[in-house]
């Protein structure tokens, strides 16, 4: 399946679930407006840790080996084995964790212990996920795309019934019980839809753990947990910034323009990890990796930019759809975070570049170097320019990103 077959069927599975966010989104703005957003934008950054932790930190190690080993059944069926149970094992450490240190987490990030329940609920939950994700990394791998982007699809639809009904419900709790409940029942349904599959089945448990996958694995692990750690961390530090000097209502616009970017750039990040990863990942050859990534700008970008340019046109209508009169101030955010965004994705074309070809010193180096770069120019900006000054932080970082991304890459193509 080439490139542009791929973009238009995660094409579909994104329209659709930007229908579904589209709902949800306008729900949460209703229900729970700038102040409920943010804390909502403050335990995604919190569970973006947990989640992770709970896979083994290794599903991005699971589509580049899956894709490698596809052809030879028996060191497959060993690889797969080996990464079910670290995940079975990281998932139910996690998961424990959780538990037990759910009235800290919830005092501490959210500034509630009446939110502590949430986190005990999530810590009996992140089991499915873990499975989930591993599920679906394993499809990426072996390339079925199309099975891959209908459980997409039911997931989106799902979460748009389960969630609406519980943020009218409930409110903001209604929201957090969602977002830590919505993989329980969705488990259920990728567990029947995958009961015939040829390679995901029970019998893996009973397969040979093999420390040499789980080494390799581990350098996958090292650059996810970085990431992990690197990004909603620095997105907690911005966050409490702009709350201590600026306020929740504030820190509630930025959660709204972030939330904007994420949306519509779904479709881009979800082609990136099914179609870019276990491709750049096959290639050995530098003239087809050039290629290959040629094909990406020539795609992706022109798409990209389009798409920015519309929806800055379009801003005043679509914080009136999306949002509420509440998140009125958050238009001026619109022009340098779209900005940003074309750069971030011009980066992030040559960042799966690292990661398919397991860069681990460089990939962690430059996640950690660009989020320390990100939070200090974000202080300074916020200070001398307001809210805006966030704006031009995220395109500014993003262009010290994409300089060096491209250095450290272009001798494996140039």
């Amino acid at each position: 399946m080439n490139l542009l077959k791929t973009s238009g069927l995660t094409f579909i599975a994104t329209v659709i679930q930007l229908f579904v966010g589209l709902v949800i989104n306008k729900a949460i703005s209703l229900f729970v407006g700038p102040s409920g957003l943010a804390v909502i934008g403050q335990f995604q950054n919190i569970s973006q840790l947990a989640m992770v932790a709970s896979q083994g930190a290794i599903n991005k190690g699971v589509v580049k080996y899956t894709a490698e080993y596809s052809k030879n059944g028996e060191d497959l069926t060993t690889f797969l084995a080996t990464a079910i149970k670290i995940t079975i094992v990281c998932s139910v450490i996690v998961g424990v964790a959780l538990i037990l240190l759910s009235g800290y987490l919830s005092n501490e990030f959210l500034t509630d212990k009446n939110f502590a329940f949430i986190f005990i609920i999530f810590g009996f939950t992140i089991f499915f996920y873990s499975l989930n994700s591993l599920f679906l990394a394993i499809l990426n791998g072996l390339k079925e795309v199309k099975q891959l982007i209908l459980i997409n699809i039911v997931q989106s639809l799902y979460s748009l019934v389960f969630t609406t009904a519980l943020i009218y419900l409930f409110g903001l709790k209604g929201a957090l019980i969602a977002l830590v409940t919505n993989q329980s029942i969705i488990f259920l349904y990728i567990f029947w839809k995958l009961r015939n599959h040829r390679v995901i089945n029970l019998g893996l448990l009973k397969g040979v753990y093999s420390s040499v996958i789980a080494t390799k694995l581990s350098r996958f692990a090292l650059m996810a947990i970085t990431s992990a750690i690197a990004i909603p961390v620095s997105h907690l530090v911005i966050r409490n910034y702009l709350v201590d000097n600026l306020g929740w209502e504030q820190a509630g616009y930025w959660q709204a323009i972030w939330y904007i970017s994420t949306m519509y750039l779904t479709v881009v990040t979800t082609t990136l990890g099914v179609y870019f990863l276990p491709k750049l990942s096959e290639i050995t050859d530098k003239k087809a990796l050039r290629g290959e990534l040629l094909s990406g700008y020539k795609v992706i970008l022109p798409i990209v930019m389009l798409v920015s340019a519309v929806i800055y046109v379009l801003k005043d209508f679509i914080v009136y759809i999306l949002f509420s009169d509440d998140f009125k101030p958050m238009i001026e955010l619109f022009l340098w975070q779209l900005i940003g965004d074309v750069i971030k994705i011009a980066a992030w074309l040559l960042s799966y570049l690292m990661l398919a070809k397991a860069m681990t010193k460089r990939y962690m180096a430059v996640e950690v170097l660009f989020n320390v770069i990100f939070v200090g120019i974000s202080i300074y900006m916020v200070n001398s320019y307001g809210l805006i000054g966030i704006t031009y932080a995220f395109a500014a970082s993003y262009s010290i990103y994409f300089v060096t991304v491209f250095l450290l890459t272009k001798k494996e193509f140039i």
